[in-house]
């Protein structure tokens, strides 16, 4: 799906996204990503919903966004608290929806200026 978020400058928007991966400025994504409000979009090196660890959303917590969006697959499921502690322990909001609804989600975010960051499983 054809994304058309307002493109503020410096910013990754994602321009597009399906179960293949993510467009996000001009590059496709086709595993599981970080995309930041700012600054450097990267693997996520996570690829399969029950791998997921602390760690994995340790080095989100890195970026000191002010929310996360975790999307969470082709399908809403939520991780364990204790995979999310990082988070939590640094007080920056989680929230968790299937991969579709976090990348339309993250541009809202990004467009009204927030600290947002996307982490996207894609399982392949």
């Amino acid at each position: 799906m054809k994304l058309h978020a307002e493109r503020i400058e410096g910013t990754n928007a994602i321009a597009r996204h399906g179960p293949d991966g993510v467009l996000v400025n001009g590059v496709q994504h086709i595993h599981s990503v970080v995309v930041p409000w700012t600054g450097r979009v990267a693997a996520w090196p996570v690829s399969r919903f029950d791998d997921l660890q602390a760690e994995h959303f340790g080095a989100l917590a890195e970026h000191a966004p002010e929310l996360v969006i975790f999307g969470s697959g082709a399908r809403l499921r939520f991780p364990a608290a204790s995979v999310l502690r990082p988070l939590i322990d640094r007080r920056i909001g989680v929230e968790t929806m299937d991969t579709a609804a976090a990348c339309r989600t993250y541009n809202v975010l990004l467009s009204e200026g927030r600290a947002v960051l996307a982490a996207l499983l894609f399982e392949h």
